[in-house]
């Protein structure tokens, strides 16, 4: 497991700097933080019933939405394009291969993520008058929320990437239901609002803990009036993302090694071949 833990963090590090270097996908996270503060700009009104604005609210929804859609979406993508590149193949060969490579990617993705955060909440602050945590105490509920909803989301999305059929179907079949969850979930607007059979449901996934979460540490008490029980419930944002979190780990080992048992040479080379015959690879 030490090995697994070292390879793995090399490899993260290989990774990160790969990253660094490509221009598309540093262009994609910036993208999706310009769209954040535009949305943002435009909003004037106050949360119903508070005194805190509107914008401050949505800001801190889109902070935990990225961090959601870099775990959920993102991540999924890069794992079935790098198993139809043989990546996972590879591993078969590898002592705790997969261990490690699921490590690199957790890696990759919270460096990813927490730069994105920090680049949403300062940009925010600076243009459009954005929320900032006020003391030490909310600085910490920031850190350990966004941490434990890396840690909910992260490993589902792996394990969400050892299932997808492949790279142009990965897209389609994850931003419908993502998609839904940004609009029912109390990112864009208080949950409140919503029908209470809605507010239900989406009570069972991370992203709608992550936003609370992500609301107590930015936004002021007096904001909690628009929260479904009066109150940030941060106990049980810890216990639902803790939650998923432990569920995420206990599907991404095996269904990524149950993917890399049924990758072979010849499936790998059938599916390079489809993907040059659709024109998704010259």
């Amino acid at each position: 497991m030490t090995n697994s833990w070292r390879a793995g963090l090399q490899r993260g590090g290989i990774e990160l700097r790969h990253l660094v270097h490509s221009g598309k996908e540093i262009s994609g996270h910036l993208t999706n933080v310009v769209v954040a503060l535009v949305v943002v700009g435009f909003i004037s009104d106050d949360v119903p019933g508070t005194r805190t604005p509107m914008a401050h609210l949505v800001l801190a929804g889109f902070a935990a939405y990225l961090l959601f859609q870099i775990g959920l979406m993102n991540l999924p993508q890069i794992l079935v394009t790098e198993r139809e590149e043989g990546a996972l193949l590879r591993l078969r060969t590898t002592p705790g291969g997969i261990p490690a490579y699921l490590i690199a990617k957790i890696l990759q993705v919270v460096v990813v993520a927490i730069a994105t955060l920090a680049l949403l909440l300062a940009a925010g602050a600076v243009l459009v008058d954005g929320p900032l945590p006020k003391g030490p105490g909310d600085w910490l509920t920031l850190l350990w929320v966004t941490t434990l909803g890396l840690l909910a989301v992260v490993p589902l999305g792996a394990a969400i990437g050892a299932v997808l059929p492949n790279p142009r179907e990965a897209l389609a079949l994850i931003m419908l239901p993502v998609m839904a969850l940004l609009f029912t979930s109390g990112v864009v607007y208080p949950i409140t609002s919503l029908p209470a059979v809605v507010q239900q449901v989406v009570a069972l996934f991370p992203l709608k803990w992550m936003a609370q979460g992500q609301r107590s540490a930015l936004l002021p008490d007096s904001a909690r009036t628009a929260e479904v029980a009066g109150s940030w419930e941060l106990p049980m944002v810890a216990l639902v993302l803790a939650a998923w979190a432990v569920l995420g780990f206990l599907l991404a080992v095996p269904l990524l090694r149950r993917a890399a048992r049924r990758e072979s040479g010849s499936r790998l080379s059938a599916g390079i071949r489809k993907a040059q015959q659709s024109g998704a690879l010259q």
